[in-house]
């Protein structure tokens, strides 16, 4: 359950992009897919820890209380046993800043138990755990958010880093964001990776996958996918340049992607179809 901006403190609205209620589903474990992402997100399980691990990184397997997790070009696998809910917060890039009082380049690529980032925030797993209804889990995360804020608070040069968000988010070519920001390339460059921990363009191709995967979302929920289409909206060459960037960027193809999550596909181009009887 999403929490509406209206619903949401106002001072919060220009940091927190999403506060959920999370349940990977029936059964004693659950298991979920984290994408590649350009938000800074923060993952409570209702009880006990949650083991992560990067995709495609043997060695990379952690069990952790909370989980922080950066900007980040790789997809995760999450573990949860016993109770399989928890909270789930997804933060701006200015989020970690003005919340967490440390800026998204800390964290880019990188994940970290909630305690270790944040020590003011160490027993909000255990307070959470003692909430009885998702709406004193709510207020009790967004009174720990504002209590940051607080403490931390928006920078001088939030507004001007917005803007250059929101440019890069615009544009498909860094050199054209960097004339409509009336900077060189080299110094765009810098700034966004010294603040964000990604370079313009992974900043775009992220910003790019995630369109694709709402618009691939969407379709599934809308009874249809036509990879095809999925592709060409989201700026894609054609739909084999889609399924190998998801492919690289989540270790597996589109359609493998829906499946696990649960999301029926009633139509998707032969070449998409997993081998074997259908």
């Amino acid at each position: 359950m999403t929490v509406p901006v209206d619903r949401m403190s106002t001072a919060l609205a220009p940091f927190v992009t999403t506060l959920d209620a999370y349940d990977l589903g029936p059964g004693s474990v659950g298991v979920h897919r984290g994408l590649p992402s350009s938000t800074v997100s923060i993952t409570i399980p209702e009880e006990d820890s949650l083991e992560i691990a990067w995709v495609g990184r043997p060695g990379s397997r952690t069990r952790l209380r909370a989980v922080v997790a950066g900007l980040h070009l790789s997809a995760a696998e999450l573990r949860q046993e016993g109770c399989t809910r928890g909270v789930w917060v997804t933060l701006s890039p200015l989020g970690a800043s003005a919340l967490l009082g440390l800026p998204a380049a800390t964290l880019a690529g990188h994940i970290a138990d909630l305690a270790d980032v944040v020590p003011a925030m160490a027993d909000l797993p255990e307070r959470l755990a003692a909430c009885r209804s998702w709406p004193q889990r709510r207020a009790l995360v967004e009174h720990s958010l504002l209590t940051g804020l607080a403490r931390h608070g928006a920078r001088a040069n939030d507004d001007e880093l917005r803007a250059t968000l929101a440019v890069l988010s615009g544009t498909t070519r860094v050199q054209e964001a960097a004339q409509l920001l009336g900077r060189s390339r080299r110094h765009l460059g810098s700034m966004v990776r010294a603040e964000f921990g990604v370079t313009p363009k992974e900043y775009q191709r992220l910003v790019r996958f995630e369109a694709a995967r709402g618009r691939l979302v969407a379709a599934a929920g809308a009874g249809e996918v036509a990879l095809a289409a999925v592709a060409a909206a989201s700026g894609f060459a054609d739909q084999a340049h889609f399924t190998r960037e998801w492919r690289a960027l989540t270790g597996c193809t589109p359609t493998e992607w829906l499946r696990a999550e649960g999301l029926t596909v009633q139509s998707m181009s032969a070449g998409d179809r997993p081998p074997g009887p259908s």
